[in-house]
């Protein structure tokens, strides 16, 4: 039997600020579970069906699964969707990000909407950018809506969050940032190793990180759209990089 305080934490988990207090976090979903289980991250607690459990026992043999039901799951957690399983994350201690001399990083300046974050993170980890440098009002890489648009590339894209400002300053490979004013992406040499700086849809890139930007770059437009989203923007972008 699942308690009244195990529903209200899980419930809970929605909010930032008890993911903070409690130092942990929600996975949802049968994919999203499948690759945590395979990753570095602790689980603190899983919820499964019977179904789920008998047809993963091997990957779980390892775990304490508390058996429940789909209705449990699909009022427990954010998803209506998932009727199959549901983990409780021990949240990871921050690091200080390693940048390698020979590969390409993203940088978020104020990227807030979850969905476009949790994108971002699959498309990071399609084009093998293990990790993602983030402004500290960037959406919340733990949200639950992030978690489920990263389709489990959340367990192998680690994302940091700095001031992008001070972050940039100290670096020495090139800094290109997406402008409407740039070089055409088409035709510009682009590095494999350096940054990329993605703004937001609203903002852009604001002036105080724009000012480390020393290779402005723009997708060039054909008809008469004002703008794309980031995550669209981001993966038009790193496809030029990776051919």
């Amino acid at each position: 039997m699942i308690s009244k305080n195990q529903l209200k934490l899980i419930n809970s988990l929605a909010q930032k600020k008890y993911r903070r207090k409690h130092n942990l976090f929600l996975v949802q979903g049968e994919k999203n579970v499948l690759e945590l289980l395979q990753s570095s991250f602790e689980l603190h607690q899983l919820f499964a069906t019977e179904d789920f459990y008998q047809r993963h026992s091997q990957a779980l043999k390892h775990q304490h699964c508390v058996i429940t039901t789909s209705e449990f799951l699909q009022k427990a957690g954010t998803l209506q969707s998932n009727d199959s399983v549901l983990a409780l994350v021990k949240s990871p201690d921050a690091t200080a990000p390693t940048i390698s001399g020979s590969e390409l990083t993203l940088v978020l300046d104020g990227v807030s909407d979850p969905g476009n974050l949790g994108t971002i993170i699959r498309l990071a980890d399609w084009y093998g950018i293990k990790q993602v440098i983030a402004s500290e009002d960037c959406a919340d890489c733990f949200n639950p809506k992030v978690i489920s648009a990263s389709m489990g590339s959340f367990a192998r894209v680690h994302i940091h969050y700095t001031g992008l400002a001070e972050f940039l300053s100290l670096q020495s490979m090139p800094v290109y940032g997406a402008f409407l004013e740039g070089e055409n992406l088409h035709c510009a040499e682009l590095s494999p190793q350096g940054f990329i700086v993605l703004g937001s849809e609203s903002h852009g890139i604001r002036p105080e990180v724009a000012r480390y930007v020393n290779r402005k770059i723009t997708i060039p437009n054909f008809g008469q759209a004002e703008s794309l989203n980031v995550a669209m923007a981001g993966a038009i972008i790193l496809d030029n990089f990776k051919r």
